[in-house]
């Protein structure tokens, strides 16, 4: 459940625990109250001046209280709960959000827009809103093609791979492929436990309270997934082109490879939500353009 902290006024000093969330903030003018941010948070880039805190799941929370915040935004999947109850347990007003679709993520730009008193970026984040809206009435009209989209594989470098990690339909990835008018071929794929489970080696043991929402996934269920398209996100993996070369001798069976649709894609763009979803619906379909409609 999202938390959004009633403030008396808007925040002068925001310590920001999430790299999306403080690239946000500057695009809502709110620069000059940030006097905290991850070691991630490297958007917008003149960040130089504005300290560091640690990373997103070991934040030094000493350092972040001597920063003296009268507000914290963070996420519930990058930031740990025990944070977040140390630093509302001084006193500091944490504001916590967890978009799992873009819908979600233009809902909490209002809340944050509000939070932040900056009434006047209602107009931006209309404008995003109505670029949303029409980006799905596009993909409602246009042909939808199936889609693989791994965040994580294994081992690292550009070999083949035993595994690969992916998303399943519960996840903020797949509603962006969505959008875009992409079927994400693991969709309904839950992840199950321990490894060996998940690739189809060993019986499941009870997940318990552990994610299940981010599959590992061996070759033999992506060749038989049989993806017409294949992106490749450069976080939280840093895939780049010599894994396209890679996954396309690996699978030269699949649509995607046959037919060179294995891209690079900019990962902030299928994983940060906040304002970076402007630049997501402007830079993705034009990428997405480029690849012909042919199977």
């Amino acid at each position: 459940m999202d938390v959004w902290p009633e403030l008396p006024a808007a925040p002068q000093r925001i310590v920001s625990l999430v790299p999306s969330l403080t690239e946000t903030v500057c695009d809502f003018g709110r620069r000059d109250g940030l006097v905290g941010r991850t070691d991630f948070c490297i958007f917008p880039t003149d960040l130089h001046d504005v300290p560091t805190i640690g990373g997103t799941k070991n934040p030094d929370l000493d350092r972040i209280l001597a920063l003296k915040p009268d507000l914290i935004l963070a996420n519930h999947e990058e930031n740990r709960p025990s944070d977040l109850e140390a630093l509302s347990a001084a006193g500091i007003p944490v504001a916590i959000s967890c978009p799992l679709t873009v819908a979600a993520g233009l809902a909490m730009l209002w809340r944050l827009a509000a939070l932040l008193g900056v009434p006047a970026m209602s107009q931006r984040v209309d404008l995003i809103e109505r670029a949303y809206e029409w980006q799905v009435r596009a993909a409602e009209d246009a042909q939808r093609r199936t889609v693989f989209c791994p965040i994580w594989r294994a081992p690292d470098g550009a070999g083949p791979a035993d595994w690969f990690m992916t998303i399943d339909r519960r996840t903020y990835v797949h509603d962006m492929l969505r959008v875009l008018g992409l079927d994400n071929v693991f969709a309904d794929r839950v992840r199950l436990y321990p490894l060996e489970a998940d690739l189809g080696r060993a019986p499941a043991q009870d997940p318990g309270l552990r994610d299940t929402r981010y599959p590992r996934v061996s070759p033999a269920e992506i060749a038989a997934a049989d993806p017409e398209v294949v992106l490749l996100p450069t976080e939280p993996y840093a895939f780049a082109q010599a894994d396209v070369e890679a996954l396309v001798a690996q699978f030269p069976g699949i649509p995607a490879a046959r037919q060179r649709r294995v891209l690079i894609v900019d990962g902030t763009y299928l994983t940060w939500a906040g304002t970076r979803i402007a630049r997501a619906l402007s830079a993705l379909p034009a990428l997405l353009s480029g690849i012909g409609t042919t199977t």
